[in-house]
């Protein structure tokens, strides 16, 4: 019998080999199963954060000066057609259905600094390289069957790869990457670039059409601007530098926004919501805890531009100090479930309905109180 893979025919003898290393295809979607219960628990990962202001960029210039000697004392090696071989799984059937290949390559943490000969894998579909010491992924333009990347923990500065035809989840985090330009892959629909350094986010937004998950959380980031993806649904930006929400409007499918700061850390010191808009009709959850929102009376007017919005978190901000700060929330915001992750209690429901019928005999309602966020018991 005789098995085809990317390096050849292999008999009968090579193929038991490697039968061991068979076994069912499972999507390795580890990093993105805390973010489906995003809504109930956004707090699935604690992030400490040192680097709080611009101050920081002398210590920064030291670290990275320090991690290049602790990199250059650790030894690293060049990808061989053993390792390579040794690391491929999953038999599949390939072009018309005659031959089979390897399609799964799992090469974490194998101190690779150099993968120039997978270019010779052509058959690849899930690539894994995380945990290695790579500064360049050229060589995987070859693999134009790629489905899935993932190159977390590595040394990139720049994603250096051309448009990927059929590449979906992309994962890059805990790099050094500066820049998103070059990621245009047509059928991407997750990405990851959490922990990393980028400044701005100046994508190719016509180059990728299908995203609808988005990872910038750690970055440097100090406005949404770039980030109009018109069929994005989740966008996670905690600990960034964000301090104005713009192009954040385009985002017409978003469903979940996650703003996260710290106050202590100044992260994602976002004292105004200008930027959210009626345009935003899928928003569902919105997460600004420890941002610098301080006033109810002028930033619950842009809530209430969000038709379907049913979880807020604004914990650990300014504005959470104010006095009836759940029941002037809920009085204005008729659709929300949850505020803080706690479910609205009858007594809160009620003690809001009373506070309204007061202040509209007292004729201290707006114009749009009734329209737009009374909220009315059933």
């Amino acid at each position: 019998a005789v098995v085809s893979t990317q390096s050849g025919h292999y008999g009968r003898a090579y193929y038991n080999e490697y039968k061991s290393y068979l076994r069912m295809s499972e999507e390795d979607d580890s990093q993105y199963e805390d973010d489906k219960g995003e809504v109930d628990d956004e707090e699935h990962v604690e992030i400490n954060i040192n680097e709080g202001t611009e101050d920081n960029d002398n210590e920064d210039r030291e670290n990275e000066r320090s991690e290049s000697e602790e990199d250059s004392n650790e030894p690293t090696y060049q990808l061989t057609e053993q390792m390579a071989g040794e690391s491929l799984s999953l038999l599949c059937k390939i072009g018309n259905g005659l031959s089979h290949a390897y399609v799964k390559m799992d090469l974490v943490n194998k101190a690779l600094n150099d993968i120039s000969i997978i270019c010779a894998f052509i058959h690849v579909r899930y690539l894994d390289l995380s945990d290695n010491k790579l500064s360049s992924i050229t060589p995987i333009a070859s693999l134009k069957h790629l489905l899935t990347l993932k190159v977390d923990n590595n040394n990139l500065k720049s994603i250096d790869i051309p448009p990927m035809p059929y590449l979906q989840k992309a994962s890059f985090q805990n790099n050094k990457l500066v820049t998103v330009k070059g990621i245009a892959h047509p059928m991407l629909e997750v990405l990851n670039l959490n922990s990393n350094k980028i400044v701005e986010a100046n994508f190719d937004i016509s180059g990728l059409p299908k995203l609808s998950v988005l990872e910038l959380r750690e970055n440097r980031l100090k406005s949404t601007k770039g980030l109009g993806f018109p069929k994005l649904q989740r966008l996670y930006l905690a600990e960034n530098k964000i301090t104005s929400l713009t192009d954040i409007d385009q985002c017409v499918s978003l469903k979940i926004l996650h703003l996260r700061g710290d106050n202590e850390a100044q992260t994602n010191p976002i004292e105004s919501l200008d930027g959210l808009s009626k345009s935003m009709v899928a928003l569902q959850y919105l997460n600004l805890r420890g941002t610098n929102v301080s006033s109810l009376k002028t930033e619950l007017p842009k809530l209430k531009q969000l038709p379907i919005l049913r979880g807020l978190v604004l914990k650990d901000s300014p504005v959470a100090r104010e006095d009836e700060y759940r029941i002037e929330v809920i009085m204005n915001l008729r659709n929300l479930e949850r505020l803080d992750k706690d479910v609205f209690t009858d007594e809160e429901k009620e003690e809001a309905q009373n506070l309204f019928r007061e202040r509209e005999e007292e004729g201290g309602l707006d114009d749009n109180s009734v329209a737009e966020g009374a909220v009315v018991l059933e």
